[in-house]
């Protein structure tokens, strides 16, 4: 079993805050040889008693307010949809993403460029009526591969704070990012790889239900349908510290 780093003492100065709220952790449980193609040559996949894990995670980010300055109106705010595995380098446990799908154009275009995610332009609505959440995406990013999502979740029942070494620990509580970059000797070297950190205060997760899912998210990245249902976590909103990338 692993377990993550401990949590990062919040930074004196950022490149940028943000609240992320209306999140659901979806995972599923894979074989590691089906992701490890999905990962540059350095990374290693970050295994839970031996098992990978696939996740599908929708939020809402809002008050984004970069390098100290204030929130700028229609730059603030995004629905993002991410599907994500675990990975890690030199013992250091991040997450490895494969595709974020958000709203704001402008947004997507800052991470792309400056942060070498692989952000993808979506149209993609996130609601709370009646205390349930409704996410509902298709991706609009010219030449990527279609991808649609619909999911309805219902919180429920506060959980007990993640303690290290838990499933939920591992799938949750991650300080830590990585992302590859142009390298002008790829061919040779393979991309740059980057590791982003982040701080914030543990999840406050609860307990979730599904009444709706339907999505093609994962079989976009060419990966089969995942097998079961997912095992859930909303959480608790939370303000969250990003810092600069550093070439690993």
């Amino acid at each position: 079993m692993t377990t993550n780093s401990s949590i990062p003492t919040r930074p004196r100065f950022s490149l940028m805050r943000q609240r992320w709220s209306e999140l659901l952790f979806a995972h599923w449980p894979v074989e590691p040889e089906l992701l490890r193609s999905y990962l540059p040559e350095r990374l290693e996949l970050d295994l839970f008693e031996g098992q990978a894990w696939l996740g599908v995670v929708p939020f809402t980010m809002s008050g984004i307010r970069p390098l100290g300055l204030p929130a700028v109106p229609g730059l603030n705010h995004l629905h993002e949809l991410n599907v994500r595995t675990y990975a890690r380098l030199n013992g250091v446990p991040g997450v490895w993403f494969l595709s974020l799908d958000a709203t704001n154009p402008l947004g997507v275009w800052a991470a792309r460029t400056m942060f070498h995610l692989p952000y993808l332009h979506a149209r993609i609505s996130l609601r709370e009526t009646d205390g349930a959440f409704r996410a509902v995406a298709k991706r609009t990013h010219p030449g990527a591969a279609p991808a649609t999502f619909a999911a309805t979740w219902t919180p429920g029942k506060l959980l007990p704070p993640a303690q290290s070494g838990t499933l939920a620990h591992f799938l949750t509580e991650r300080y830590f990012l990585y992302t590859a970059g142009p390298n002008l000797l790829q061919d040779i070297q393979g991309p740059n790889l980057w590791r982003g950190q982040l701080y914030h205060e543990p999840w406050t997760l609860r307990e979730a239900t599904l009444s709706e899912w339907e999505s093609t998210l994962v079989e976009a990245h060419g990966l089969p349908t995942p097998i079961g249902e997912p095992l859930l976590y909303a959480a608790e909103p939370l303000e969250v510290w990003v810092k600069e990338l550093r070439r690993v």
